[in-house]
């Protein structure tokens, strides 16, 4: 497995890709990119804004709309904190309305549904996402061969969820935001290490 470190919304982030076969399509990498770059620039001409969250490097927003697409990704996760949707919710609803993925959120209890849903209509990708509430923990384990996930790790169990969401065997990418190392405390891959799917 190959970590690329790069620096997303906040604080500091990896990009895992298994090093196993996945069908790669630079057709749906190409529109899902140009797709994105277009949202992006109308975000900064009209009024449609994403709650306080404001767009930090749209570059790789682009890029992982991009990766998600290319790689035809059938099965898409997101798991946000209480901060509710964010950039990267609509670079991989692109991704799933270009290359007709199924892309899931799990919100916070806090976070209105039909308020999320109103905050991506002005991009007409309010039907792209099913949102939904409950502790990602228990709701995740529905979905098996996920190809693609985002996980915030403001979220208080997320390296119990690292240990039991299924992953696709045959190559899966996931991403993280807000990872802060504490202390003498287990990393992202030391829980990765006991998935008998993937090679860290």
């Amino acid at each position: 497995m190959i970590w690329f470190p790069i620096s997303l919304i906040s604080g500091v982030s990896f990009l895992p890709i298994s090093l196993c076969t996945m069908k790669w399509s630079a057709q749906d990498a190409m529109k899902a990119y140009l797709h994105t770059l277009q949202l992006f620039k109308i975000q900064y001409g009209k009024d449609c804004k994403l709650g306080p969250i404001e767009l930090i490097q749209p570059q790789s927003m682009e890029f992982l709309s991009a990766l998600a697409a290319g790689n035809q990704t059938k099965v898409m996760v997101q798991v946000l904190s209480n901060e509710g949707v964010n950039p990267l919710t609509i670079a991989l609803s692109v991704a799933a309305k270009d290359c007709g993925g199924r892309f899931i959120c799990f919100l916070d209890q806090e976070q209105d549904i039909e308020d999320c849903k109103s905050q991506l209509s002005c991009y007409d990708l309010e039907d792209v996402i099913e949102f939904m509430h409950g502790n990602p923990c228990e709701v995740i384990t529905q979905f098996k061969n996920i190809d693609f996930a985002v996980i915030d790790c403001k979220f208080k169990d997320y390296l119990r969820l690292f240990q039991i969401i299924d992953l696709n065997r045959r190559g899966s990418i996931v991403v993280l935001t807000n990872l802060v190392r504490k202390g003498n405390g287990a990393g992202f891959g030391e829980c990765l290490e006991g998935k008998e799917e993937l090679n860290v």
